[in-house]
């Protein structure tokens, strides 16, 4: 009985870590923008944080660099918030129902 048991856990995890690795190479192309100064600066990135786009409104170039710079800091930030909420959301319904400790985060 316990060996049946044993080998149902280890075909589970092995499960487990399957969907978990196509899981995050999905992630790799879900892209999540993120918006600064009511969207004069977007920043495209997928959810392991690859920027793949940045977008200044022209009017800013006549603005000082430095809300420039600040815009876009604010914009990464919102970009790499939602990737991470993204990804967490993705990986909690994967592991539903998997006998996890409350408050553990996955992947390790």
């Amino acid at each position: 009985m316990m060996k049946g048991g044993l080998g149902n856990l280890m075909k589970q995890a092995q499960q487990m870590q399957d969907n978990m690795k196509r899981a995050q190479e999905e992630l790799a192309s879900v892209e999540v923008e993120g918006q600064a100064g009511s969207g004069l600066v977007k920043i495209v990135m997928t959810c392991r944080n690859e920027v793949r786009r940045i977008s200044i409104d022209d009017s800013l170039y006549a603005d000082d660099k430095d809300m420039l710079e600040d815009l876009l800091v604010i914009a990464f930030n919102d970009a790499a918030r939602k990737a991470d909420a993204t990804s967490q959301e993705r990986m909690s319904g994967l592991m539903a129902g998997m006998p996890i400790p409350p408050g553990m985060k996955l992947p390790f």
